[in-house]
This record gives C-alpha cells, structure tokens and sequence, in this order.
C-alpha cells in the first residue's frame, strides 16, 4: 500500500491507507486539491473531489462539491462519514473495488429525505448492475458464525464483524438508494447493495432503495438492526437475504423482480460456509410485518421465499404474486439436526400470519424432514394486504 499526503487548499484532509488482506485493488489516498484532481484523475475541477482511501479522521461531504468514489472508501473505528441530504455521490464502473465501509466503531449519518435523497451510484454514462461495490457497515452486534467475543471477516474488504453488544450503534441511514450496484471480487464474494454485518439495533435504517443489483439488495449477516421501509427493485440475485443468527425487524418491504433475479427472500439460520458456531446455539429469527414480493408470473419455476439452514422468523401480512411456489422451506428432521427450519414450524417459532398469494401454484413446499400441513405454518390466508409502497416510496424511489 502507498501513503500520499496531499494539501488541498479547498480542504485540508488527513488521509491515511491501511492494508487489508482481502484482494482488492491498491487504495489510493486522494483529496480535493487541484493539484491531485489534475493528476491523473481526468479533472482539474477543484469542486469535483475524488474519494478513496483509509480515513482515521472524520469525513463530512460538502453539499456544494461533488463527489467521485474511485477506489475503497474505508471508515475506521472512531470516525464518521457525514453525507449531507440531497447529495448524489457517483462510483467509478470499476467493479467491486470501489465500495463504502463502515468499519467497526465508525459511523455513517446518511440523513436524507424524501425529496431530498442520498443517491450511491454508478458514473458510467451507460450504468449497470455491477458497475461498482456498494454500502457496508459492520458492527459489534452479535453473529453465530464465532463464539463468545470473537469476530469474522467480511467477504469484501476482509474486515472484523460481530460482538456482544445488540444494541450497537453504527450512524442513521435515511432516505440512501443505491443503484447499479454488486461488483464482484470472485465466485464466493460479492458486494451487495446494503450489506450490514454484525450491525445493532441502535443504527437507524429506514427509506432505503437498493435497484438493479448484480447480487443481493440487501443482506443481513447476523446482527439485530431493525430495518423499516426498504425496497428492492430488479436484483439480480436475492433481493432479501440473511444469515449468521440476524434477528432484527424488516417492516414495511416491498420487492419487484427484474429479467434476471433469484428469490424475493432467501434466509439461512447460519452460514453454512462456515456453521453455527455460537455457544449456546442460537439461529436467525427476525419478524417480518407488511411484505409485498412481486414476480414476472408463476410459469417462471422460481420461489419467492425460501427458508433453510435452521432459520426461525415470524411473517405478518405478506403478499406474493407471480411465483411457481410462495414458500419453499428446507432443513433436517429433528432439532437437534443441525438445519431445524421444520422444527420452528411445531413449536412456533417459524410461521407466517395474513398471507394472499395471486398467481402462486404452491404456496407451501416442505423440504424439512418434519411433517406438519400448510394450517400449521400459514394462518389467515387470504388475509395479507400489500404494503403501501406507492405511498411511502414516492419521491425518492426509482419505481418500475
């Protein structure tokens, strides 16, 4: 890794790089100053600041310049990445290099609003998904892939997550789309639109858009974050995922799937490429309330919630339209079988509530080893209500 210093006489900012054992690019330190801007970077433009780099200092974004993230955006413990409302902050289509992490002890304030949203996005004149990372927070919240105090590494950026504190705060995320989103390293690790690891239910997620992902929208691993008012529009791989014990809230989830796509929703209870390490042994059981999971029709042999690997939860008033199957639940008899999602199903730890299906041919798949019927799992069917999304997502929202 190199450290360049560089004075700005726009403003003065302390950089440093660090060295992380993930594989990604060389992180260049830039700041705002015309003499960097000019070199190299394609502009001499002292109001068009280039973002990349380690920062050990707080960063506040000025609404009055714009920004160009062309490398690894990394946000140390301790400090703060303040985006103001309003602000558009364009990536480099370089992939999955070019990311914003919030390690650790850092915090982000992405405080916009519904006429004036923070936008992450790709510079490309012709974006698409993939052209870059996109957002990831980590905290100290805790996960079931580690025991006691330890931590895990991130996919991306190789960063420790994970802890012993629920309610650990890691900034307020309001009103943030990001779009084009999902570069990836390799086969097994891949950027996200939102990735929260480890993240508390102190952090304030709420309004947040992630559209036409080349992976998942979002993906929760382990961690209690409640997230309220989420959309997820043409991901091309699950638009809602989690994994390692997540065990927040989702409320008010509205996912529309592109020409490419995976599931509405895949949960695991652990990550199964690592196991349930937690002592004592805990699984994923968040509470799902007021999802709508929109398909392209149920001759398209695809599920719009799948459910393996132990995961618990409970779902209320749910709306799935144009699948070949609603829920698609996989796992082990017994439970102490090491994949108990069945298991939920018989002690009611595991059950959706208020479900209509419009163009679902099976609403109930049982991979689970267990034997119970579709009553047991689904009550009040029929019953569910889509969210108001054409409400709450309007203004800020890319709706198709």
């Amino acid at each position: 890794m190199k450290n360049n210093l560089l004075l700005g006489f726009a403003l003065a900012t302390l950089l440093f790089s660090s060295c992380t054992s993930d594989d990604t690019a060389e992180i260049i330190i830039n700041d705002n100053s015309i003499i960097n801007n000019g070199n190299g970077n394609g502009s001499t433009d002292p109001d068009t600041i280039y973002l990349s780099g380690t920062y050990t200092t707080d960063l506040t974004l000025d609404a009055n310049k714009t920004y160009i993230l062309n490398g690894s955006l990394i946000m140390t413990s301790g400090t703060t990445l303040t985006i103001p409302a309003g602000m558009t902050i364009r990536a480099l289509a370089a992939g999955s290099n070019v990311y914003i992490a919030i390690s650790q002890g850092a915090q982000i304030i992405a405080n916009g609003t519904a006429d004036h949203p923070i936008v992450l996005t790709s510079n490309a004149s012709l974006p698409s998904a993939g052209d870059w990372g996109g957002l990831i927070v980590l905290g100290n919240a805790p996960i079931n892939s580690v025991s006691g105090t330890a931590t895990s590494t991130s996919e991306i950026a190789s960063l420790p997550y994970g802890g012993i504190d629920p309610a650990d705060d890691s900034g307020i995320i309001r009103f943030v789309r990001v779009d084009y989103s999902g570069g990836a390293a390799d086969g097994q690790s891949e950027n996200n639109g939102f990735s929260f690891y480890g993240v508390g239910n102190e952090t304030i997620v709420e309004y947040i858009q992630a559209f036409e992902g080349k992976d998942d929208g979002i993906e929760f691993f382990g961690g209690t974050v409640n997230v309220n008012f989420l959309s997820i529009v043409n991901a091309q791989d699950d638009s809602i995922d989690w994994t390692e014990g997540y065990s927040g809230t989702i409320t008010n989830a509205y996912v529309k799937h592109g020409a490419e796509h995976d599931k509405g929703v895949e949960a695991d209870g652990y990550n199964t490429d690592i196991g349930n390490n937690s002592s004592p042994v805990f699984w994923s059981m968040p509470s799902v309330t007021n999802l709508t999971i929109i398909g392209n029709g149920s001759s398209t042999s695809n599920e719009a919630i799948r459910l393996r690997a132990g995961t618990q939860g409970v779902f209320t008033n749910v709306y799935i339209e144009g699948f070949e199957e609603g829920f698609d639940l996989d796992g082990d008899a017994g439970a102490s079988s090491g994949n108990p999602t069945g298991t939920g199903v018989l002690t009611g730890d595991l059950s959706a509530v208020n479900v209509t299906f419009s163009d679902v041919i099976t609403k109930l798949k049982n991979d689970t080893g267990e034997t119970f019927s579709e009553a047991d799992f689904i009550s009040g069917d029929g019953n569910g209500t889509s969210t108001d999304y054409a409400s709450w997502g309007a203004n800020w929202t890319i709706q198709q």
